[in-house]
């Protein structure tokens, strides 16, 4: 019922060309009411889930999302970057540098896991931001999101069947060809790449357990290949590189580059992290979300920390640091050494970009499909299958679409691994955790909350632009202790002066606001440290977003509401309804 009130909703404002005109002339009116409209927790486990006609099975136990966490992350990234941040910035304490990321991620997981345990729905973000920050933000967000998702999935799917390749010995070649018509860049035809994508396609459509299980599968082969590289390593290596370079004229010692090397390194393997946040989209599935999302999102993650670390130390014994293959740097330390661990490696490789993939494929279709439920798109993407329990329509969509762009497009995996609009988000919902406890609609004024976040990110961009800008000099370090100082003050003051408006009541990010705070640094942090032309791609995506959100989305928005389908007929309502959140409705208690 409620989808097809939605659809029909749309139609006062789309059904005509003179309707659609009238609606954009009242565009101002209609975006200062539902750009900053927020929905609610109750609103979002009830009438806004209930859109998608079925519900979504709750078939997932805290070691399939541990499953899920740890395929989503351990993909390409590990084996690319850590050669580049090895070789040019931390040297042997690389392994110091992967345990600085792996702590900035368990920050950003604790600040997911709260609000994915208090609203466990398939939304993720978009929902987190949607019940604190309002339509608009989470819709830039969410776009950005999957925009991202199919990009980089697109471009990870050719990089699997160039490892597969290798792997097997055979080239690429093989099964692409050039088609002379098309510019550079999309002409060359990858066959292989498209039709991994459909069948995972396939796959998520059809169960997410048998996803789940199939990633469980695939996971358990790429850790045991990992246990392998790491024992060759230990095995194979030298506990010298650790200290000793290969050429005696360059940096020696296990911090060749000091502590701004280590964080510059932590900074550039932190992407390897990325993947986590695919898990907080299955929390509609979770069969309890109270004791089985804290472990999965942060036992993943932690994980993950301790591989990469061994990982890290493996590569380190193997070659002095001023050796290691920037591009390939596994691949090319046993290169000389054996044959066999070198085609494992590629083998390992596969595992890992087809976990990766393959977890990424079932939180882009998530994210789609509760953004659907929020009308901002057309319902028919929130629709889930009755037999299935999945989001069939969402998932078919992007599958087939970023199909179609890995079909032609040359897509740089390393490009799309700098993924500047993941890291927005996790800044975003870190912002959104500590707004959330500490203003109540109707109760708190949000005006002491949001100086301080402001505050706060102003200090952390200062800090990030002096220590990426500013040359090395006396002037420096001042700099960047007085921005620490002061940033540390305007935490302290805000945690004295301000209040707590709600406590959770299940589960909560502690030391509150000091670790979403750190959490909040550490993002500027790593935005800074990213390239311009991912800033570019950032901002033409975040303009087709707004421009979207004007001509479409506020419009279909305002509709559903004007039809009653939003379940926010006046501020009032949504105000009382976030007061009773205290009080957690039993839909929450599963």
């Amino acid at each position: 019922m409620e989808t097809h009130s939605s659809s029909s909703s749309s139609s006062s404002s789309f059904s005509t060309l003179q309707s659609y005109l009238k609606a954009l002339a009242q565009t101002p009116r209609r975006l200062a009411r539902r750009a900053p409209s927020v929905s609610s927790s109750y609103e979002e486990l009830s009438r806004v889930k209930a859109r998608s006609g079925s519900d979504m099975q709750r078939t997932l136990r805290w070691f399939d999302l541990v499953g899920l966490g740890i395929g989503g992350m351990v993909g390409a990234g590990v084996f690319v970057t850590t050669g580049r941040a090895s070789r040019l910035y931390a040297g042997p304490a690389i392994v110091v540098s992967y345990a600085i990321a792996g702590l900035c991620a368990l920050l950003s997981a604790f600040c997911y896991t709260e609000f994915a345990v208090h609203m466990p729905v398939a939304g993720g973000a978009f929902s987190y931001l949607r019940i604190t920050f309002g339509e608009f933000a989470a819709f830039l967000t969410g776009a950005n999101l999957i925009t991202e998702y199919v990009m980089s999935n697109a471009a990870v799917s050719r990089g699997l069947t160039s490892y597969m390749g290798a792997a097997m010995g055979i080239s690429t070649t093989k099964w692409r060809f050039i088609l002379p018509l098309l510019p550079n860049g999309f002409n060359e035809i990858d066959l292989v790449a498209p039709a991994i994508v459909l069948i995972l396609t396939l796959v998520i459509c059809y169960s997410t357990r048998e996803s789940s299980v199939v990633n469980m599968i695939l996971t358990t082969l790429h850790i045991l290949f990992i246990a392998f590289l790491i024992l060759m390593g230990l095995w194979k290596g030298d506990w010298n590189n650790f200290t000793h370079p290969g050429n005696p004229q360059h940096p020696s010692g296990f911090f060749p580059y000091g502590a701004s090397g280590v964080f510059n390194g932590a900074a550039m393997v932190y992407l390897s992290y990325i993947g986590y946040d695919a898990v907080s989209t299955m929390a509609e599935e979770v069969r309890d979300p109270v004791k089985d999302i804290p472990i999965g999102v942060s036992g993943s993650v932690i994980i993950v920390t301790i591989l990469y670390c061994l990982m890290a130390a493996s590569m380190s014994m193997l070659l002095p640091y001023d050796m290691i293959d920037v591009e390939a740097p596994f691949s090319a330390a046993f290169s000389g050494r054996s044959e066999l661990v070198a085609r494992v490696i590629g083998v390992g490789a596969s595992f890992g970009i087809l976990t990766s993939l393959l977890v990424a494929m079932l939180g882009q279709a998530r994210y789609m499909c509760v953004i659907g439920r929020s009308n901002v798109v057309p319902a028919w993407f929130a629709r889930v299958h009755p037999k299935t329990s999945t989001p069939v329509n969402a998932s078919a969509f992007l599958g087939i679409f970023t199909a179609a762009i890995a079909l032609f497009t040359d897509l740089n995996i390393l490009l799309n691994l700098v993924s500047i609009g993941t890291l927005f988000v996790f800044y975003m919902v870190s912002n959104a955790v500590i707004y959330r406890r500490y203003v109540m609609v109707g109760t708190t004024k949000p005006w002491p909350t949001l100086s301080f976040l402001c505050l706060f990110s102003l200090t952390s961009t200062i800090f990030t632009l002096v220590w990426h800008f500013t040359p090395p000099g006396k002037p420096k370090p001042f700099l960047l202790g007085a921005c620490v100082v002061i940033a540390i003050s305007i935490l302290q003051v805000f945690h004295c002066m301000v209040p707590q408006a709600r406590k959770p009541a299940f589960w909560g990010v502690p030391f509150m606001p000091w670790l979403p705070s750190i959490s909040i640094f550490l993002n500027v942090f790593l935005l800074g440290s990213l390239d311009g032309p991912s800033y570019v791609r950032f901002g033409f995506f975040s303009a087709l977003a707004v421009l979207v959100y004007v001509l479409y989305s506020v419009h279909a928005s305002f509709d559903a509401e004007i039809d009653g389908s939003m379940g926010q007929k006046n501020v009032e309502i949504v105000e009382e309804s976030k007061q009773s959140e205290e009080e957690e409705d039993p839909s929450q208690k599963v």
